[in-house]
């Protein structure tokens, strides 16, 4: 649809009713401008955090499917505030949850992928020229149950409908003007970017930059849709997400920061053929996602093991991987919630020795400590101490003159 745009507004944009009512504000105003519009947006500021609060006083080890059905409820209590705040300014719109609007997922609980979207009643609602109000990060499985998408889950959402509506654009509207080459919270020097392409802010994504999800920017590749971050409070321009970017001189595009990991240690392995492909894969049944990798030199026929996990996913990482260690004969397994992902982003980079010569410069003479080092070809990452990363993103920035 040409004349459709896709909007998702994030937590901290709908967190108050007044908040609320303003994005109801823009929504009407881009709606007014003539344009067939479908909105998803996320739980209200901390909801999600509460209602996993909530969830633990009741059960230190609540179960998955249980957790879906109870997170969701705080995307329907968005939708359904905002679709009241849009019907008081006197427009039709219509909130639908995640198996309302025909989205269709993995059966894996707190972490599903959508499978597919059944469009048909979200078109029906925009013929009748109705706003759509959907609430992200959900959907259900081939049962019914409600699933939800883990992190991110609500841009994941939006660019999935996008696409399937073949949209002009997805609007991702934040708490900032666009995507910085640097966390703006963390770098007072950070400055915008016009444009970035998906590969770059991929990366950047995926190593801690918290605009965007990146299964929400490769959606966004996959299928070749725009997108454009900007924030709920302006109408400045923000930043646009496309294929085809306009290269600068400067090779260093940005700089990514992830405190959200934890290091998993297992000692003593047996250095044996298929040893690694048992761990990562008893890791992977049980849908836990492994970063950096680290294995030692070899010493007397064992190794030590090393990887890092999203923090979220520690303590089911480490019973799988305390399994694995009994089943090898394995020493033990050490974790450290004390560390964090700082990364430089950019086309190229891996191959411009020069940069990878600053980027450790800048954290000797911070006199930081570097635990292990991941490259590809538009980036290089270093696990730090958490402690201290803050710091060595600041002063990184300034380094490459940013």
């Amino acid at each position: 649809m040409e004349d459709l745009i896709v909007q998702k507004y994030g937590g901290t944009s709908v967190g108050t009713v007044e908040k609320i009512k303003r994005v109801a504000r823009r929504i009407v105003e881009t709606k007014n401008a003539g344009n067939k519009v479908v909105v998803v947006v996320s739980a209200m500021g901390k909801t999600t955090d509460e209602l996993v609060d909530l969830a633990l006083a009741i059960n230190p080890n609540p179960p998955s499917r249980e957790m879906d059905v109870l997170l969701a409820t705080g995307e329907q209590v968005s939708i359904s505030l905002l679709a009241m705040a849009i019907q008081t300014i006197g427009h039709d719109v219509v909130s639908l949850t995640g198996a309302q609007c025909g989205i269709q997922t993995s059966d894996v609980h707190k972490r599903a992928r959508i499978s597919g979207i059944d469009t048909a009643r979200i078109e029906r609602e925009l013929a009748d020229e109705k706003i759509v109000i959907v609430a992200g990060f959900q959907g259900v499985d081939e049962n019914r149950d409600i699933t939800t998408l883990g992190r991110g889950g609500s841009d994941t959402s939006a660019v999935a409908i996008a696409a399937a509506l073949e949209a002009k654009c997805c609007e991702i509207y934040t708490d900032v003007d666009g995507v910085y080459n640097a966390d703006p919270r963390v770098v007072p020097t950070a400055t915008k970017m016009d444009e970035v392409s998906y590969q770059e802010v991929l990366e950047m994504a995926s190593l801690g930059a918290g605009v965007l999800h990146p299964r929400s920017v490769e959606l966004a590749e996959k299928f070749k849709m725009p997108l454009i971050v900007r924030s709920s409070y302006n109408n400045n321009e923000g930043t646009i997400i496309k294929e085809d970017v306009k290269m600068e001189k400067v090779l260093v595009r940005g700089i990514a920061l992830d405190e959200n990991i934890a290091k998993i240690s297992i000692f003593e392995v047996p250095d044996q053929p298929g040893i690694a492909f048992k761990l990562f894969s008893m890791l992977a049944s049980a849908n836990i996602h492994v970063d950096m990798i680290v294995q030692n030199v070899n010493r007397t026929a064992v190794n030590d093991i090393s990887f890092t996990v999203d923090a979220d996913e520690l303590q089911e990482a480490v019973e799988v991987s305390q399994k694995f260690a009994f089943e090898v004969e394995a020493q033990k397994v050490a974790f450290d919630k004390g560390v964090a992902k700082l990364s430089v982003v950019g086309t190229g980079i891996v191959a411009n020795a020069e940069i990878a010569s600053k980027f450790f410069e800048s954290l000797f003479e911070l006199g930081i400590n570097i635990q292990t080092i991941s490259t590809s070809e538009i980036k290089i990452s270093c696990l730090i101490d958490k402690e201290r990363a803050k710091e060595a993103m600041i002063h990184i920035h300034k380094k490459f003159d940013m």
